[in-house]
């Protein structure tokens, strides 16, 4: 109820603010003033960011070789039979001497279990952990459930599709070392990204991502934790108690709490975590619809301990504030665009106050390619030609994705009972792929035979 009167007072204080305010100037260089804000801010990241790696230069960091704390890495798997007996065989690689790998199945309907039993089984460094059936639902509980048996120092999480190179943690565990360093979040890529244009696209959008990401690190903002590779200081999580059971975006949510209680949460571009992407529309919808409802639920649930905390930074308040104006400004010029249309059906305004408005769109859009291309070209090493074309493309695939969900979520929010509905992503698609593939190129072969066998009869 509290978020949803929040949000109600935000939505509607907006509404009233741009009706009234229409009728005495024109609120279109208020909407302007904020997407030039954000553009000054993400100037400012990036020069801190250019300025960092010239010190790097200089002064390279110092690795102290004695940090060797002891991992938990924690693997919650449901459904996952396709995939988890190869993630769990690739994360045993690591070239990190203390850790341990403890597997947990939960609730699931296949054989997953059976799986992690055998793998246990077969590696001394891997524990099995099978939640009850009728335990309670959701990623968070399985955390919570499963770090109580973890011996770790830190605890590291892996998806059930991950791919880790050897040295993902030794490159990690350092930027844990600092005290008031409460996590560490790897970058991440998805691997079968060339499969079609919908992973390739949300590739690009990991890789928009990772450049937020770093300059957000660089100025010791609100860095946040994907879920995905994210490894996480024993002390900072017993002084958030842990994961909240009620969120449907454990990392989301953790991340704010950890920023409250003034813990710095860190990003590594260098340790990469490769996971599959969604290959088709339908289960991204539902996986984007979770991130975005968890994200937006999150600020409206901790907003007053936002506002209050006496231990988060001031640098990452200001952070927190230039993330939150990324939903506010799709919100304000949907609202701008609502009313001015409504005024000009109406008759009480001219058709071409609705130009200003159209203008401002078409720069936003022209944001979006620039942030993209910048991204591409720098992280992915993208020709000049290659990385605009696939700025343009992302940028169209981010519209269509995110803006109905803004409307969606919103509607839900206030109109909807809460639920705790994940949208579990499946995973496994890749393997199923390369085994058609494989099934396809066999077929193709035994008919050659057969052509070539009929062939020599005659």
């Amino acid at each position: 109820m509290k978020e949803r009167i929040l949000l109600f007072t935000i939505v509607f204080g907006l509404g009233v603010f741009i009706y009234i305010f229409q009728s005495y100037f024109n609120t279109v260089w208020g909407l302007g003033f904020l997407i030039g804000a954000m553009a000054l801010y993400a100037l400012f990241t990036n020069l801190a960011y250019k300025i960092k790696s010239r010190e790097l230069l200089k002064y390279p960091q110092v690795i102290n070789e004695n940090f060797k704390p002891f991992v938990s890495i924690l693997i919650p798997a449901h459904n996952e039979e396709s995939v988890i007996e190869s993630t769990v065989e690739n994360i045993l690689g690591l070239d990190y001497e203390r850790f341990e790998v403890i597997v947990i199945d939960d609730r699931s309907t296949d054989n997953t279990a059976s799986v992690i039993k055998d793998l246990e089984k077969k590696y001394d460094n891997v524990k099995a952990f099978i939640r009850d059936k009728d335990a309670f639902p959701g990623k968070s509980a399985v955390l919570n459930d499963a770090v109580v048996f973890a011996k770790g120092e830190a605890i590291c999480v892996f998806d059930a599709d991950a791919r880790v190179e050897s040295d993902f943690l030794s490159k990690l565990v350092p930027h844990l070392e600092p005290k008031d360093a409460g996590a560490v979040q790897a970058r991440k890529v998805i691997r079968n990204k060339d499969v079609n244009l919908l992973t390739q696209c949300q590739n690009n959008e990991m890789t928009m991502d990772t450049h937020f990401q770093v300059g957000r690190d660089s100025v010791k903002g609100a860095v946040e934790l994907r879920g995905n590779g994210e490894l996480i200081k024993r002390q900072a999580l017993d002084d958030i108690h842990g994961w909240n059971n009620y969120t449907i975006t454990d990392d989301l949510d953790m991340s704010t709490r950890l920023h409250i209680k003034g813990w710095d949460v860190r990003f590594c571009k260098d340790a990469v975590v490769y996971e599959e992407g969604i290959m088709y529309l339908a289960p991204l919808y539902r996986q984007r619809r979770r991130w975005l409802e968890g994200t937006i639920r999150r600020y409206l649930e901790y907003a007053g301990d936002v506002l209050t905390s006496k231990d988060m930074s001031l640098r990452v308040s200001l952070d927190l504030i230039a993330y939150v104006s990324e939903f506010i400004m799709p919100a304000w010029f949907i609202m701008e665009i609502l009313i001015r249309a409504f005024k000009i059906l109406a008759k009480d305004a001219p058709p071409h106050t609705l130009y200003s408005s159209i203008i401002i769109g078409c720069i936003i859009g022209l944001g979006f390619i620039v942030a993209a291309g910048y991204s591409l070209r720098r992280y992915d090493n993208l020709s000049v030609k290659d990385s605009f074309v696939q700025a343009v493309i992302t940028s169209v695939y981010l519209f269509i994705i995110w803006f109905p969900l803004v409307l969606f979520i919103g509607f839900k929010i206030l109109f909807m009972k809460k639920d705790m509905n994940w949208g579990k992503t499946a995973h496994g698609l890749v393997q199923h792929e390369h085994a058609i593939q494989r099934a396809k190129e066999k077929i193709r072969q035994a008919k050659e035979e057969l052509k070539r066998l009929i062939q020599d009869r005659r």
